[in-house]
């Protein structure tokens, strides 16, 4: 445990910022299992819904520092492809 005042407070502001960051990924990985559940389902109008939430919430993730940007756009880039190939 920490002696030092300045260290103890960083303790407590990283537990907090792991338990939102802990927090985010989880309601990010909810929103991306929504989105292949639709596909599963095969309902193109479900499914468009969900992948554009999906993608939202995939930018937002970025921005606020929890995913790297190439791996969003790798998962977007996967996302669009299976949406277009339900439709066709």
């Amino acid at each position: 445990m920490a002696n030092i005042k300045s260290a103890k407070k960083r303790i407590k502001v990283t537990a907090k910022r792991t338990l939102r960051n802990k927090s985010a990924g989880t309601a990010l990985k909810t929103y991306i299992k929504k989105y292949e559940a639709a596909l599963l389902s095969g309902d193109k109008a479900a499914a468009s819904a969900a992948y554009t939430e999906a993608v939202s919430r995939l930018d937002k993730a970025v921005a606020k520092g929890l995913l790297h940007k190439n791996t969003a756009a790798r998962k977007k880039s996967g996302f669009t492809r299976k949406l277009n190939s339900l439709g066709a």
